[in-house]
């Protein structure tokens, strides 16, 4: 092409291109073109979405929840929530010192998380006590309606929704099963944490152990080693046949050095969560708190995508393990029943 044919095939396409820009019929065409190469523009210009900040309270140790925080952690990341990307989790554990739940709970509504996650009562009424605004998730609480955190089961009515343990039901059966399990058993230790005050669990199990014609020894303790340790001296002293475990988080998380003791003064013990089995104890009767703690992740996904707690009604344990132990009841020379093993969920030989 040479020059002069050049300039006259560039003058006949610039007179194209303005008759089309001055035809209404192109100005649509041209307009999405333009927004379709600007759109890449705008997509690299966007900030990254929102990352969500939750916090966790819990008035035992890290090392001793760590089980169930995995189970927690591993449930939302299958939502699509993954601490680091689009989540952050803010952990505050009393370890074992309740007087600081008021203060880890104020700390947590200082950072303005989105969400609080608690484990227990004691843990929701200090969430609870302070901040009436950022919904708040309990994760397994026997009685939310008796211990004033909700309104009732199917309309919460205010920022708290969650999961109950069914704990205080449980109980009773834990204790018939300890009758059963153990022969012409007349006395029991009932392991309670100091100042645990007239709980909802006891005000079900004392009228339940005179059914049961049981003498309850309720046996309050620090939960520390040494306490440990004198409660079970305590126990012997009185001479209990068997012994059961308030449903505590504080106990849970000292579940090896219990189940240590119950071996070392030969005392038949029924827990509340099948981890006391793991780590070797005799039995447990309760709810599956793995599931719980799933189910707790699913409330978590509802109300970071939008759901208000007031509209989220709180459920109570669907799943529950009876777990024996026959190489413990060996240790400390007991025979289960045969009728008892075959109630039982899972029989470790």
């Amino acid at each position: 092409m040479n020059r002069r044919s050049g300039a006259r095939w560039l003058e006949s396409f610039s007179d194209n291109l303005k008759s089309k820009i001055e035809n209404p019929k192109w100005w649509g065409i041209f307009a999405i073109a333009f927004a379709f190469a600007f759109s890449g523009v705008v997509a690299e210009a966007q900030q990254p979405g929102k990352i969500f900040r939750i916090g966790y309270l819990d008035s035992s140790t890290a090392s001793g929840s760590m089980v169930l925080l995995d189970v927690f952690r591993q449930e939302l990341n299958k939502l699509g929530w993954i601490e680091g990307k689009n989540l952050t989790i803010e952990y505050r554990f009393a370890e074992q010192k309740r007087e600081r739940l008021r203060e880890l709970a104020a700390e947590l509504v200082r950072l303005k998380v989105d969400l609080i996650v608690v484990a227990a009562q004691n843990t929701a009424l200090a969430a609870k006590n302070a901040t009436t605004t950022i919904p708040i998730v309990i994760a397994n609480v026997a009685d939310p309606v008796g211990a004033g955190l909700v309104a009732g089961l199917a309309r919460p009515g205010g920022n708290v929704t969650g999961l109950s343990n069914l704990a205080t039901e449980l109980n009773t059966k834990r204790l018939e099963v300890l009758k059963d399990a153990v022969p012409k058993l007349a006395r029991v230790a009932l392991l309670l944490p100091t100042r645990a005050g007239p709980t909802l669990q006891l005000k079900e199990l004392r009228p339940a152990a005179v059914v049961l014609k049981l003498k309850l020894e309720e046996i309050e303790t620090e939960i520390d080693p040494k306490g440990l340790e004198n409660a079970f001296q305590t126990a012997k002293q009185k001479q209990v046949g068997a012994m059961m475990i308030h449903n505590n988080p504080r106990f849970f998380a000292e579940r090896k050095g219990i189940v240590e003791l119950a071996g070392k003064y030969t005392l038949p013990a029924i827990y509340f969560q099948k981890e006391f089995v793991d780590e070797g104890g005799l039995m447990s009767y309760g709810a599956d708190f793995d599931d719980l703690y799933r189910r707790a992740a699913g409330y978590v996904d509802k109300i970071l995508k939008g759901a208000k707690p007031a509209d989220l009604p709180v459920q109570q344990a669907t799943k529950f393990e009876f777990v024996i132990n026959l190489r413990a009841a060996k240790q400390i020379g007991l025979t289960i029943p045969v009728d008892l093993l075959q109630r039982a969920n899972k029989v470790i030989k």
